[in-house]
């Protein structure tokens, strides 16, 4: 009976250390998975420190807050990060980027004071968003927009990689349409779905796309000063006088012209109840222009029966452009005028268009010109179907001269000049032509309205005015001035 006992006491003993133990390995488990997360909750904590081994003080600084404490232990963060920091030691400046756990020696000099510091901040700031802007461009923006931005397809989104379409932005502009969307497209507001740091990110990275590159053997920085106030005008025309502007590599662009030549604006009394001539007949032309290249663009432009259905086809050549850093803008152009749909009396016409701008906003043009066999400027007062008499041919010179100003972000005043210097009395050419209005630009589109004293718009027609047109000598006159209205889209 004893040895019975013994025997029990024995196995009870057993299985109370077997459970002993596995009560104590569950603990040790515990034990092991409780450091593991305590470490692993800890551990960012370290990089923020001076020293990797040593404890980091997570209470901030009761004089001087966390970015005192912060400069104190050469610390510097990056506005709009929240992954990457520079840390100073022994006169070097280091990027520590905690997501990628990666460490790299800056080539910033090193923010010895806090007024250098912000600007040390600003610059690796701006440095190092440029990935972070291009990710949410191409997480959110690019399939609308492109992977590269430039635009175009069926949502005729804007070019951002055209130095044009970013000067025409005012500034802020960006930001804003982010923030709200743009109403009456497929834009949506961004606000609520990105946070105030990532909508700037990627606005700065759009305001980048259209960055110029550096003129061959320039310094750098050098051309910054001519673009900074390089102009960018909203139309292809001034209002009859070409402004030579840059054209979008493969862009296409229509324009319109309509001068209400027999109703003048500025005559009194009775020509009120024709709304300033625009109840009248139009001169109505238009043309296509077609970007080759970024500097090489083709031309087609078609004005009616009421002057021998004129056809021009042009090439024309960017020889300069301010926009990368030049002081002026140069483009060349001939373009050759056929009457009766491009099968009598021909014209060659050879320009020289050259820009200046003023202030960013403001730009002056120049536009000598050289017509090779032209013809006066008569209007078809018979049959529209007739054939156009074959007048004599004269080698006419004339100096177009002009101007637009922004009174607007978006909104211009223009006005142009265009005496004609050699053989205009043999064209019947008393006065110049001129005209003047006002300019709105959206996005792609120009609309402009204004006066003028010439129902000519084809390059070899342009100079004439309504006295020839009309066989009046007094209808070029002031009171002889008469309405008309350009409207230029870009199609694509």
């Amino acid at each position: 009976m004893q040895n019975q006992g013994f025997t029990l006491d024995v196995c009870h003993l057993i299985t109370q250390d077997h459970r002993f133990l596995r009560k104590s390995r569950v603990a040790f488990a515990a034990a092991v998975l409780l450091f593991c997360l305590f470490s692993l909750t800890f551990r960012p904590r370290s990089l923020r420190g001076a020293d990797p081994s040593a404890p980091s003080p997570a209470v901030p600084d009761p004089a001087g807050g966390t970015m005192s404490l912060a400069r104190s232990l050469g610390v510097h963060f990056l506005p709009g990060s929240s992954s990457k920091v520079l840390i100073e030691r022994d006169g070097r400046t280091y990027l520590v980027d905690l997501a990628g756990q990666t460490i790299s020696v800056s080539d910033a000099s090193s923010p010895s004071s806090p007024e250098t510091a912000p600007r040390l901040e600003a610059a690796h700031s701006a440095a190092q968003n440029a990935p972070v802007g291009a990710k949410i461009f191409a997480d959110n923006c690019a399939a609308c927009h492109g992977p590269e931005g430039k635009g175009g397809g069926a949502m005729k989104t804007p070019d951002f990689t055209n130095p044009a379409v970013q000067a025409a932005l005012p500034e802020g502009m960006v930001t804003k349409i982010i923030h709200e969307g743009k109403p009456g497209t497929a834009m949506p507001a961004w606000s609520g779905k990105l946070s105030e740091a990532e909508i700037n990110t990627v606005a700065d990275f759009v305001k980048s796309l259209g960055q110029a590159p550096k003129p061959q053997g320039g310094t750098p920085g050098a051309a910054a000063p001519q673009m900074a106030k390089a102009y960018v005008p909203a139309d292809d025309y001034v209002f009859s006088l070409p402004t030579g502007r840059r054209l979008d590599r493969h862009g296409l662009y229509l324009n319109f012209t309509h001068r209400f030549v027999y109703d003048p604006g500025f005559m009194s009394g009775e020509r009120g109840t024709t709304l300033f001539g625009l109840d009248g007949f139009s001169i109505s032309s238009f043309g296509l222009r077609f970007g080759v290249t970024d500097k090489l663009y083709v031309s087609f432009y078609r004005s009616p029966s009421l002057v021998y259905r004129p056809i021009e086809l042009g090439v024309a050549y960017h020889l300069l452009d301010e926009l990368d850093g030049n002081p002026l803008s140069a483009t060349a152009r001939i373009s050759v005028d056929g009457q009766n749909n491009f099968s009598r009396n021909f014209t060659t016409n050879l320009e020289l268009i050259l820009s200046r701008s003023v202030t960013k906003r403001g730009q002056l043009y120049l536009v000598p010109t050289l017509n090779i066999q032209n013809r006066e400027l008569i209007s078809n007062n018979g049959d529209l179907n007739s054939v156009p008499p074959g007048l004599p041919g004269f080698n006419t010179f004339s100096l177009g001269a002009g101007g637009a100003l922004d009174i607007r972000p978006s909104v211009a005043l223009v006005a142009e000049v265009m005496p004609t210097l050699a053989n205009g009395p043999e064209m019947g050419i008393h006065r110049p032509s001129y005209a003047f209005g006002i300019q709105k630009r959206v996005l792609r589109h120009a609309f402009t309205l204004g006066f003028t004293n010439s129902p000519g718009t084809i390059v070899s027609e342009r100079a004439g005015t309504r006295a020839t047109f009309l066989g009046d000598p007094s209808a070029d006159t002031p009171g002889g001035l008469f309405i008309g209205f350009d409207l230029m889209r870009q199609i694509y």
